[in-house]
């Protein structure tokens, strides 16, 4: 396992971890107000995060980047030129992390987080089918920020009871 490879492993384990990890800067987006956010989105997600969270979801790159709308060229484009992406694409991967936060934020409201892997629940979670989107699966809405949305209140109604 190289440098790279190893903080990736620790950042992961630290998220599953919660307290000052990954999770809990993803809560913090979550619960951030939309100016934050928007000043976020228009500033550019770094297109190396897009690997980043792709190693913290355990998916490929590729899946991440297909399920986001996120064309390949463009993306090590940006990479190797290290510029951020476009507002609408940085929006889109901003979307996914405030995701992960809203998922953390509900395991620790349901008082019983320790030991409770928010990142390998939403990967798996992500990419099941689900009766309430007709069989399809909640990854297959994260291109766009209104599908994201829509699996943000998928989740919400799953925490309150109404897709048990």
């Amino acid at each position: 396992m190289g440098a790279a490879d190893k903080s990736v492993a620790e950042r992961r384990r630290t998220a599953r971890q919660g307290g000052d990890g990954e999770c809990a800067s993803f809560v913090r987006l979550f619960q951030a107000g939309p100016q934050y956010r928007i000043e976020l989105i228009r500033e550019g997600v770094a297109a190396r995060e897009v690997a980043e969270l792709s190693a913290l979801l355990a998916v490929s790159k590729e899946s991440l980047m297909d399920a986001l709308g996120i064309p390949r060229a463009t993306l090590n484009r940006k990479v190797r030129e290290n510029r951020p992406l476009p507002p609408d694409e940085s929006e889109r991967v901003l979307g996914v992390k405030a995701l992960i936060g809203q998922v953390q934020t509900m395991v620790e409201q349901s008082g019983n987080a320790e030991g409770f892997d928010t990142l390998a629940w939403l990967s798996r979670w992500l990419n099941t089918s689900v009766p309430a989107l007709g069989g399809k699966t909640p990854a297959s809405y994260l291109d766009t920020v209104e599908g994201q949305k829509y699996i943000a209140n998928l989740l919400d109604m799953t925490q309150s009871g109404a897709y048990a």
